[in-house]
């Protein structure tokens, strides 16, 4: 009998239908004569509705509070999921984060996973029951409620599946698998069969929804099996594993949601960059590319998520006040495969895309298993396109 981790995420579990359909498909799994263990995040965009409410209330709500409210969410999730496979007549039981022994860092709404006492979930699976876990949070050592952030059910999923040694932890979602290229720009888009957890995480810290960096690194260091798949059908998705196959580029990114930022200021020293940076960090900003363009003054470029855009431009009206400032929406691109650092004929057809569209580079970044490309605009999705058909198609 094995043992097995399902997690749906919001799209799988946003109303009373859809739930319905996860059920089937745990059903379907739990004949097979599997241990079955279920995560689930929030319904729909009721995490997205309760800050939406929380900040009606307070500008700025107090953090502890936040986690308590937003791990609401998944716990409603997993309680209906419950009730559901009851009434079909299957044995359920929904835990909460911390009674499945989720425990955490003491860090609210980024809270990371520092161990899992599985004697509850061990418990439940040997007395029959289907187990459905509230993603998404956890316990910290004062007994409060923890949240993990982004991509926080997809950690539980992944964290649970290697503290249970279970032999496959599947991620559904409305998407079967992990794409070529955003399937929604490209219509060649292709579905990948198999990917290593380097070419995943690659993937992930470059905008590619299917699955968080933290989740696989987590299945990376525990080696993990990940499959993910569609929960609206039974197609083959893509398996997330340790092979390492070089097969070149298996997947392009363009992500669209970044600011190139540029800080000039008359005097220079040499800590101006140090306070800049945690002056940054401190108001939730964590910059990347950061570069000091020039030696005898403060000239200094940097990159940062659309999102964060509105607090650093409440900054410049505040301790940033005496900088000049200016910052452009910019693309950054990026092919993802095991080899690309070796592969010539990749670099050089990229350039020449690049130059046959006029692109203008900010920066370039070679690694094993990416190449990216930093522009000081934003591209369409022609170049998209194109990169596809000469290097992947």
């Amino acid at each position: 009998m094995e043992t097995i981790v399902l997690k749906f995420g919001g799209s799988s579990t946003a109303d009373n239908i859809k739930l319905n359909i996860v059920a089937n498909k745990i059903i379907d799994f739990y004949n097979k004569k599997n241990k079955v263990i279920v995560v689930v995040s929030a319904q729909g965009k009721t995490t997205d509705n309760l800050i939406k409410e929380a900040k009606e209330l307070s500008y700025e709500p107090d953090k502890r509070e936040m986690d308590v409210l937003l791990s609401t969410g998944e716990q409603m999730s997993s309680s209906k999921l419950a009730i559901l496979l009851n009434r079909l007549g299957y044995n359920a039981v929904s835990l909460t984060g911390w009674q499945a022994g989720i425990y955490t860092s003491n860090i609210n709404e980024e809270a990371k996973i520092e161990y899992i006492n599985t004697e509850r979930i061990k418990q439940e699976l040997d007395n029959g029951n289907i187990v459905i876990i509230a993603g998404f949070q956890g316990i910290n050592d004062k007994k409060d409620i923890t949240t993990l952030g982004r991509g926080g059910s997809d950690t539980t999923a992944v964290a649970v599946a290697a503290a249970m040694k279970a032999d496959h932890c599947y991620i559904f979602s409305d998407v079967d698998g992990v794409y070529s290229t955003d399937p929604n720009k490209i219509t060649d888009a292709k579905k990948i069969e198999e990917l290593s957890y380097d070419e995943m995480l690659d993937l992930s810290n470059e905008g590619a929804k299917v699955l968080h960096n933290r989740c696989v690194e987590i299945a990376q260091k525990f080696n993990v099996l990940i499959e993910t798949g569609s929960t609206f059908n039974n197609n083959f998705g893509t398996q997330i594993n340790n092979k390492i196959e070089e097969s070149a580029v298996k997947s392009i990114v363009k992500n669209d949601n970044l600011f190139l930022i540029t800080l000039k200021y008359e005097n220079y020293n040499a800590d101006m960059l140090n306070k800049l940076y945690f002056t940054l960090l401190n108001n939730g900003i964590i910059p990347t590319n950061m570069i000091n363009n020039s030696i005898n003054s403060f000239n200094v470029s940097f990159t940062i998520k659309s999102a964060d855009l509105g607090k650093f431009q409440e900054l410049l009206g505040d301790e940033l006040k005496d900088f000049t400032s200016s910052f452009t929406n910019i693309s950054r691109i990026s092919l993802v495969g095991y080899g690309i650092m070796n592969n010539e004929n990749i670099i050089k057809k990229t350039l020449e895309l690049l130059n046959i569209n006029s692109v203008d580079i900010f920066s370039m970044q070679l690694e094993e298993c990416k190449l990216s490309i930093m522009t000081k605009e934003k591209v369409n999705n022609k170049l998209l396109e194109q990169l596809h058909h000469e290097l992947i198609v």
